[in-house]
């Protein structure tokens, strides 16, 4: 049965996922900050989708094998966002809250897998 945090959880990655769209929509029209961009995009919605499909799990291996999935474009996502910072396509001040909110669901995720392995 979902509890308040699930929901919660759902709204948040909907919300990270919003976020991501917004970014890629405010990058500047360079070639490189398209083939980044499109590829943080790719990731940064995933988030959600994977968690939503998560919660319909079957069985716990399901479970932790799709808050995985999480994990694994949280951090992908990051690695995006990172590079966008470093090849100063975006200043580092527009994506740092963006960056942070990518940190702290890293953080839920793996909190999460851990609790659900044991």
């Amino acid at each position: 049965m979902k509890d308040e945090k699930d929901n919660d959880l759902v709204e948040r990655t909907t919300a990270f996922g919003l976020r991501v769209v917004k970014m890629f929509v405010a990058l500047p029209k360079s070639e490189e900050a398209r083939v980044l961009g499109k590829q943080c995009l790719r990731s940064g919605t995933s988030v959600g989708a994977n968690y939503r499909e998560a919660q319909r799990a079957r069985s716990s291996a399901e479970f932790i094998a799709k808050i995985g999935d999480c994990l694994k474009e949280l951090d992908e996502t990051a690695y995006w966002l990172e590079l966008l910072v470093r090849s100063e396509i975006v200043p580092a001040p527009k994506l740092s809250a963006l960056q942070d909110e990518t940190n702290q669901l890293l953080a839920i995720f793996t909190t999460i897998s851990k609790n659900a392995k044991r």
